[in-house]
C-alpha cells in the first residue's frame, strides 16, 4: 500500500511538471489570432481588406487578320491593373495598358467579367478611364488621399496583378518625389518613386498610404530584366484628381492652345533640332496676330522653317511632350511669352492662349 501511494504521488508530480512546462507553449501555438501580430502587420492586413475589392484586372485584346486565310482573330495583347473610380462603373488605369486595344475586358473582385469602353485617355500622363456596365453593388470605389502630404520614407502599399497573379500586395516606402522619366516616347513628370515591388501587370494599380487612401497610380518600373528592381514609379493622386474629371467630361485633357499646328518630334530629331517646329499658323489666330510663322514653301518647292519654340515663360521646351505639359499649367486667356528661334535668331512673342477646339 505504501509503495502504491508513493507511486501515485510521483505520477501526480510528473503531471504537474508537464502542465507547468508545456501547457503555456501549447496555448501559444493554439493562439493564432491577430493579437500576436505587430501593429505594422495589422495595418497591412487592414489596408488590403479595405481596398482589395476596389482593384480590377484589365485585359487588352487586339484583332488581327491572318495573311493567308484572311480570317480574323482576337489575340491577347497585354494585361494590367485598374481600380474602381465610382459606382457608375468608371475604372481608372494606365493609358499604355489599353493602348491600341480592340477589346477591353475588366475582371472584378468576384471574378465576373465585363466589357470595357474607353471614355477618355491622356497619353502624355499615361492615364485612361474605362466604363463598364456592372451593378453598383459589385463596385467599391477607392478613397483618394493627398499626394502633397507624402514624404520620403513614408510607407506605401501597392496592389496589382503582376504576371497575372491577381490582387497581389507589395509593401515599401516612398523613395523620392518629383521624378521625371521618359517612357514609350512620352515624358512623364512629377512622379512618385517607390521601392514597393511593381512588376509587369501592376501597371494602372493603386499605390496606397497606411490609411488605405489612394496616393498614386503605379505606372512603370526601371529594370534591365523587366522585373522589379526596387525602382518603381507612380502618378501622384493630385494629378489624377485634376485629369480624370476632364477625361470623363471631354475624353481628353482640356489644355489651352497656342493656335498652331506643329511638326512631329521625329522630324525634329532627324535634323537634330531641339524645340517644337511650328508647322502652320492659321490666319487671324492669336499666334498669327503676334507674328508667329510656320513652315514655308516657295514657288520652286524649296521648304524653309519658320519659328521653333524653345521656351514658354520660364519653362524650356525641348519637344512636344514639354509643350503639352507646360500648357497644362495655364488656362485659356492667360498671356504667355513664347521664345523661338527663326533663321538662327532668337525671338519673343506675347500670345494670349485660346480655348481648345
Amino acid at each position: 500500500m505504501k509503495t502504491s501511494a508513493t507511486r501515485s504521488r510521483r505520477v501526480s508530480f510528473i503531471l504537474a511538471v508537464f502542465f507547468l512546462l508545456f501547457l503555456p507553449t501549447a496555448v501559444a501555438f493554439a493562439d493564432t489570432g491577430l493579437d500576436n501580430l505587430t501593429p505594422d502587420e495589422k495595418n497591412n492586413i487592414s489596408v488590403f481588406q479595405q481596398t482589395n475589392k476596389s482593384v480590377v484586372n484589365v485585359t487588352n485584346s487586339q484583332i488581327q487578320k491572318d495573311f493567308f486565310t484572311l480570317n480574323i482573330y482576337e489575340i491577347p495583347a497585354g494585361a494590367g491593373t485598374g481600380f474602381v473610380w465610382d459606382r457608375s462603373g468608371l475604372i481608372v488605369t494606365n493609358y499604355h495598358v489599353i493602348e491600341n486595344a480592340s477589346k477591353i475586358k475588366i475582371t472584378l473582385w468576384d471574378q465576373s467579367n465585363w466589357d470595357g469602353k474607353v471614355v477618355g485617355t491622356a497619353p502624355h500622363k499615361d492615364l485612361a478611364v474605362i466604363k463598364i456596365e456592372a451593378p453598383a453593388d459589385k463596385l467599391f470605389p477607392i478613397t483618394t488621399g493627398d499626394s502633397n502630404k507624402l514624404d520620403v520614407g513614408r510607407k506605401v502599399l501597392a496592389i496589382g496583378n503582376p504576371f497575372g497573379l491577381d490582387t497581389t500586395l507589395t509593401i515599401g516606402v516612398v523613395s523620392a518625389l518629383g521624378r521625371e522619366i521618359e517612357a514609350g516616347g512620352r515624358r512623364i513628370k512629377d512622379l512618385i518613386q517607390t521601392d514597393a515591388a511593381i512588376n509587369p501587370g501592376n501597371s494602372g494599380g493603386p499605390l496606397l498610404n497606411s490609411k488605405g487612401e489612394l496616393v498614386g497610380v503605379n505606372t512603370i518600373i526601371i529594370s534591365s530584366s523587366g522585373a522589379s528592381a526596387g525602382v518603381g514609379f507612380a502618378i501622384p493622386v493630385n494629378t489624377v484628381k485634376e485629369i480624370i474629371p476632364q477625361l470623363i467630361t471631354h475624353g481628353k485633357i482640356m489644355r489651352p492652345i497656342i493656335g498652331i499646328t506643329t511638326v512631329h518630334d521625329s522630324i525634329a530629331r532627324r535634323y537634330r533640332i531641339e524645340g517644337v517646329i511650328v508647322y502652320q499658323v492659321p490666319a487671324g489666330s492669336n499666334a498669327d496676330k503676334a507674328g508667329l510663322m510656320g513652315v514655308r514653301q516657295d514657288s520652286r518647292g524649296n521648304i524653309s522653317l519658320g519659328d521653333i519654340i524653345t521656351k514658354i515663360d520660364e519653362h524650356p521646351i525641348r519637344n512636344q511632350g514639354d509643350l503639352f505639359s507646360v500648357l497644362e499649367e495655364y488656362k485659356p486667356g492667360d498671356l504667355v511669352t513664347l521664345e523661338t528661334v527663326r533663321n538662327n535668331s532668337q525671338r519673343k512673342y506675347k500670345i494670349r492662349l485660346a480655348e481648345p477646339e
